[in-house]
């Protein structure tokens, strides 16, 4: 678990993960330079807990913490997770098992329920299951299919791939996946896995264009090592950043839409009445705050 003044939401992160089922593993969390006390926190639940260990360091960027986590880890099996989401108590426990009885597969992941910053939920997802449609996705560039702190994979098998490379910053989990799934297969369980907090501050949001300009190259990257063409990626890469440019309106908008069609109708309802009170004017504002109050 890289740590990054993960405030609010990192107790009920840790406390998800020391909840399993699953007990026999190690907890390391890298603690990338926090400044907002997060490193303290941290250290209370090692003083409680053994499977606790807590590496402090400078501020170092995500893939740097990353790679700190693959060289101090001492399993075989690789669980991510980040300080703002929440592990589903059988996570450790179906993963595990999965990968035991499928020694060829080497990162599984599983499907996932967004929530908003308080924990409401939006919606599922994660439609891509075999190997085959998980790395089609990925090779499309449109994100990555397997989540990246709901994957567990085998370390021996990501450390011979290279682990995380710093070219990729903010997209080092497509890049990861697509060299991996050149030595071994990957899977989705059916099942929710993890809760993913989506949130303005979140690297998704805030570097929308820089990540998605990533996954494009990551994915053209993969198809020049196995002899694919690359033709028409270049177009690709201005569709995916004219569909990053958002604001927050349109964030609390995508919500409330996803939530309603999920049958989630108070969080839709919380979304729409944010989106209306930041553009009151627009017309698909009311549009979809009338929906919101309807249920459909």
């Amino acid at each position: 678990m890289p740590v990054y003044n993960a405030g609010r939401y990192l107790e009920e992160a840790v406390r998800s993960v020391l909840d399993q089922t699953w007990q026999d593993f190690e907890l390391l969390v890298i603690d990338d330079g926090s400044t907002d006390g997060s490193g303290v926190v941290l250290d209370h639940f090692a003083q409680r807990d053994s499977r606790v260990r807590v590496v402090h360091q400078s501020n170092a960027g995500i893939v740097n913490t990353l790679n700190r986590g693959l060289a101090e880890a001492r399993g075989e099996l690789l669980a991510r997770m980040d300080a703002d989401d929440i592990a589903m108590p059988e996570r450790l426990a179906d993963q595990v098992a999965y990968l035991d009885q499928h020694p060829e597969c080497v990162v599984v992941g599983g499907r996932i329920l967004l929530i908003d910053p308080d924990g409401m939920p939006i919606r599922e997802m994660c439609e891509e299951l075999t190997h085959e449609e998980i790395d089609r996705k990925n090779l499309e560039a449109g994100g990555a299919a397997i989540n990246h702190p709901s994957a567990t994979f085998r370390l021996d098998a990501a450390r011979k791939v290279g682990s995380y490379r710093k070219d990729y910053e903010f997209g080092e989990d497509l890049d990861l996946w697509l060299r991996l799934a050149e030595v071994g297969r990957m899977a989705n369980l059916p099942g929710v896995v993890t809760q993913y907090r989506m949130h303005a501050a979140s690297i998704s949001h805030d570097r929308a264009i820089l990540q998605r300009t990533q996954w494009r190259r990551a994915a053209m990257d993969a198809k020049r090592r196995r002899g694919l063409s690359v033709e028409g990626d270049a177009q690709l890469v201005s569709l995916l950043e004219h569909s990053a440019a958002v604001t927050v309106a349109s964030h609390h908008n995508r919500w409330a839409w996803w939530a309603l069609m999920s049958g989630y109708r108070r969080t839709a309802r919380k979304h729409a009445l944010a989106t209306l009170k930041m553009r009151p004017l627009a017309f698909d504002s009311w549009r979809l705050f009338a929906c919101a109050l309807r249920g459909r």
